[in-house]
């Protein structure tokens, strides 16, 4: 894939190979950084961006299989057709009961381990976030430059106009939403990062990425790109001569400063290339 990807109405991307890409969808910036175990071309992360029919919502998913090879890549098929039903819709509780009752019948064969999904509205700045399990995506404020943990129990949670939200009926999902700020940063990631050791055996962990994080630079005038890869060099240099033991994805996502302008279809942007699109 050249240049950036850039999405616009609905569209589709993303799947379980390998990548590393800065994106754009509207009023976003990102970068998507994503290492199968063992040089594979396909691994157990998946993960997916879309826009929908108006431009207006975009959708960034992020699931941890459990398992490898063809397991998974079966596992990403499902994923896709089930964000491709959904990418019209602002609200996620459809989507998240839908996964979690998609897996729960196939719990013989391919065990769905975590997911988190976010929706984003470019017109208000609000984000939806719902975390099946996953990890805790890490917030950085750009009024303060202070990161944290967000979590559906954060301070920030707001009400939305005509949407339900909190706990998702008929599982035990949450659907939080928060506002974004113009540069703030959010990072999701798998357990493959947190679990990294260094030559020593000392496991990374939650506490030792956020302060892995504290201490990168930071700021409006860095791009989720630069950040992402001054990152996932900090971790190789955590893990020194240890090998990598299990996919490794990482994502990094900024509201952008100035919204695009999306007009009546979108923004006149198209995707470039993709793994596993619609």
């Amino acid at each position: 894939m050249e240049g950036i990807a850039r999405f616009a109405c609905f569209e589709l991307w993303g799947g379980n190979g390998a990548v590393e890409h800065p994106i754009e969808l509207p009023g976003l910036q990102g970068w998507i950084h994503c290492i199968p175990f063992g040089d594979a071309p396909h691994g157990g992360d998946v993960h997916y961006v879309s826009v929908c029919s108006k431009g207006q919502v975009s959708r960034v998913a992020l699931a941890d299989v459990a398992g490898h090879g063809a397991y998974a890549s079966s596992t990403a098929e499902r994923l896709r057709k089930l964000f491709q039903r959904h990418t019209d819709n602002w609200d996620q509780s459809s989507l998240m009961r839908e996964l979690n009752e998609a897996f729960r019948k196939d719990s013989d064969e391919v065990q769905l381990a975590t997911a988190v999904v976010l929706g984003f509205y470019i017109g208000t700045g609000e984000l939806l976030f719902t975390n099946a399990g996953h990890l805790p995506l890490l917030w950085q404020h750009a009024s303060t430059g202070t990161w944290e943990w967000l979590e559906d129990r954060t301070p920030y949670a707001k009400a939305i106009a005509d949407l339900p939200l909190g706990l998702i009926s008929g599982t035990n999902y949450v659907q939080t939403a928060v506002e974004l700020n113009p540069h703030d940063t959010l990072i999701i990631y798998t357990d493959g990062i947190t679990e990294s050791r260094d030559e020593k055996g000392r496991m990374l962990g939650l506490e030792g990425l956020l302060d892995m994080v504290r201490n990168l630079p930071s700021g409006p005038t860095q791009s989720p790109e630069e950040f992402g890869r001054a990152l996932s060099s900090r971790l190789k240099a955590f893990r020194g001569g240890n090998p990598q033991h299990d996919d490794e994805t990482l994502v990094v996502l900024q509201r952008a400063a100035i919204q695009q302008d999306t007009g009546g279809n979108g923004t006149n942007v198209h995707l470039v290339s993709s793994n596993l699109s619609s």
